[in-house]
């Protein structure tokens, strides 16, 4: 090969490569350029996270919803985290993270236990306030707590079967989870409320990990072992649902006088089915909203209130009648 068709080869080479490198650099920038002239950066009051038991639970779901509204209100950037099922140690990095990440401000369920209490503290040494939400814990150093009186609603629940059975009565009870505080509290005020009746009398508790296939396979157990259960009482926001199912396996005849939580919409037909008798009304919307509020305060002061109760009520089969004007 002679030298000038080695010089020819090269310089077509080049010309190659040259062309080659240009195109890529022109695809890049097409594939990977964002325009940034028209984006204009939102801006926050604050950053505040709200830290739930349960990513996709409907009745957390409902918190982040009025904590939203009020955080849209306010131009407060709000970040929802939990996680994918509950767990208290994945909740208390999740709170170790936030705390880390330096937010304005913490709205996330209280645990028991001194990982808990410890974790408050190092946020409010980082002048991080806390504010407890659904689950109190008063030994710790939160700034407040939004939410129902847990043993107040758990007095609710033992009032129904008061006041709408007849003759001796074998309870069992269907709780969210023996280790949380809110399904402690509101099963203390459920015994409180039934001690001095002699004809009620609580047979077991078991669990359902807050899930309704684990209420269904809890009324299942307890249906099985006590077959004299005449009252079936749930804790947390999926027992309800997920004891109509258990009744229905094992004693689809069997009538059992059924007082369930919260009123999620599978709830509300139920009881218009009358397959629940009542359920305990709580308004996690309106304390997602007013937790939001409190911390937006306590970025200026502290609160003279430490303890916001928000509503609890039976609702009754006969109280939805009312709010359709009567239709059934």
């Amino acid at each position: 090969m002679t030298t000038s068709t080695k010089r020819l080869l090269y310089i077509i080479s080049g010309v190659f490569f040259l062309s080659s490198f240009i195109g890529m650099l022109i695809y890049g920038y097409k594939t990977f350029y964002i325009e940034m002239d028209n984006v204009v950066p939102k801006e926050y009051t604050y950053h505040f996270a709200l830290i739930a038991e349960e990513t996709e639970n409907d009745y957390w779901r409902l918190i982040e919803k009025g904590a939203k509204e009020a955080a849209a209100q306010n131009d407060i950037y709000l970040e929802y985290v939990a996680p994918k099922k509950a767990d208290n140690d994945q909740l208390l990095r999740l709170l170790d993270r936030m705390i880390s990440a330096k937010v304005d401000g913490i709205i996330v369920q209280g645990i028991e236990g001194e990982r808990f209490v410890d974790l408050v503290h190092k946020a409010v040494e980082r002048d991080i306030p806390i504010i407890t939400i659904d689950t109190d814990v008063k030994s710790s150093e939160r700034k407040a707590y939004v939410g129902s009186d847990n043993f107040y609603a758990g007095q609710l629940a033992g009032q129904t079967i008061i006041e709408n059975t007849t003759g001796e009565q074998y309870v069992g009870i269907v709780t969210g989870r023996f280790e949380a505080i809110n399904q402690q509290e509101r099963i203390a005020g459920f015994k409180q409320a039934v001690e001095s009746n002699s004809r009620i009398h609580i047979v077991d508790i078991q669990e359902s990990d807050i899930t309704e296939i684990g209420a269904t396979q809890a009324t299942y157990s307890l249906l099985k072992e006590y077959p004299q259960i005449t009252a079936l009482v749930g804790t947390s926001s999926l027992d309800g649902i997920g004891m109509v199912e258990g009744l229905h396996e094992i004693a689809p005849n069997k009538e059992i006088y059924i007082t369930a939580f919260d009123v999620l919409p599978e709830t509300l037909a139920l009881i218009r089915d009358n397959k629940i008798d009542a359920t305990i009304e709580q308004y996690p919307e309106e304390m997602g909203f007013e937790s939001v509020n409190v911390m937006i305060s306590l970025q200026k002061q502290e609160v003279l209130e430490n303890q916001i109760f928000t509503s609890s009520k039976i609702v009754e089969r006969k109280d939805l009648q009312r709010a359709n004007g009567g239709m059934q």
